[in-house]
């Protein structure tokens, strides 16, 4: 094995050794201050109750589910921008966030008994809205770039406008979806990380067996055609398995933007374009990148906290703009 496989493979291992550092050390910030010390000396002390409900009950929970979200996302987006070749797609602004969206939105509001289905649902939502965005950007046989931004923008749109129409109508139940709305992982509790874990931990595996049929697809549709490769059957396969990721992360946070969009390319910056390499940094980066986000949301307002979904927007429009001037001076 060459110097520079040996490399790569250690930046992926020291990734995910930071990644579980990061989920512990940062049990200490939040609205009600600890210290590393105390954390530690919580392991073998139970006798504080505030310590161990604040820490273990409430923050710790919350950690995981970023950290499952980030990674998701940020697979989610990385697989679509292989599918559609385009390094500006990401699951929110190719309308497949809102597809999953609207699905939640109306279990949430309008049948909220049936939210033991919101995954499902808001998986086929966005399977809906990633169909709509490839047969509106699909023109003379290939999918345009330009197209997909164009039809993501309008699918946004329509589905924005549903959700809207919801919200009015049942605006004596908003309350209870206002953070769902923005992108919240306050109040995540055990059960929404074992439910998300399930979900997400499939979608990843699956995720695996992508990074063959994407390098492939990297390659150009001709020569994967002169290899013998079905690509639409590829495309078709990593479409479904980052759909599924990003409307599984949407059903249980809300809409965390540009995750999807800004890790992917950390990631071809950091270890190259290589698959084999980026998609697993991908996960561990997106965890980190998320779990950041939302401490430094929960912390600085001090008891207000700033979903992280208001948070990422701050970071990834000005972050998307500058890829988009870039491509355009490209």
């Amino acid at each position: 094995m060459s110097n520079s496989k040996i490399k790569k493979i250690n930046l992926i291992i020291a990734s995910f050794i930071l990644l579980f550092i990061l989920t512990f050390a940062f049990c200490v910030f939040g609205s009600v201050k600890f210290n590393i010390q105390d954390i530690i000396l919580s392991i073998f002390n139970k006798d504080d109750e505030l310590l161990n409900t604040i820490v273990y009950d409430i923050r710790l929970p919350r950690n995981l589910v970023a950290i499952l979200v980030g990674a998701g996302l940020a697979v989610s987006g990385i697989l679509l921008q292989a599918v559609m070749r385009n390094p500006l797609a990401d699951p929110g602004i190719t309308g497949v966030s809102s597809g999953a969206s609207v699905m939640a939105i109306i279990i949430l509001l309008a049948m909220p008994s049936y939210s033991f289905i919101l995954p499902i649902a808001s998986f086929i939502g966005a399977l809906i809205a990633c169909t709509l965005v490839f047969v509106l950007a699909w023109k003379n046989g290939e999918i345009k770039p330009s197209r997909i931004i164009l039809s993501g923008v309008a699918i946004n749109s329509i589905f924005g406008s549903i959700i809207s129409l919801f919200t009015i109508i049942y605006s004596d139940r908003i309350q209870s979806a206002l953070l769902w709305l923005n992108g919240s992982l306050a109040q995540k509790t055990w059960s929404d990380f074992k439910l998300l874990a399930i979900y997400i931990i499939i979608g990843l595996i699956m995720s695996l067996f992508c990074i063959r049929p994407a390098n492939i697809l990297s390659l150009g549709e001709k020569t994967a055609l002169s290899l013998g490769f079905n690509v639409t059957h590829l495309r078709l396969f990593l479409s479904i398995v980052g759909v599924f990721l990003a409307g599984v992360c949407t059903s249980i946070v809300g809409i965390i933007g540009f995750v999807g969009l800004i890790i992917p390319h950390i990631c071809r910056i950091i270890i190259g374009d290589d698959y084999k390499y980026c998609l697993p940094l991908s996960i561990s980066l997106g965890g980190i990148v998320v779990l950041v986000a939302d401490t430094i949301a929960r912390s600085i307002g001090g008891s207000v906290e700033l979903p992280v979904g208001i948070f990422m927007s701050l970071i990834g429009g000005p972050f998307f703009l500058y890829l988009l001037r870039k491509k355009e001076g490209a």
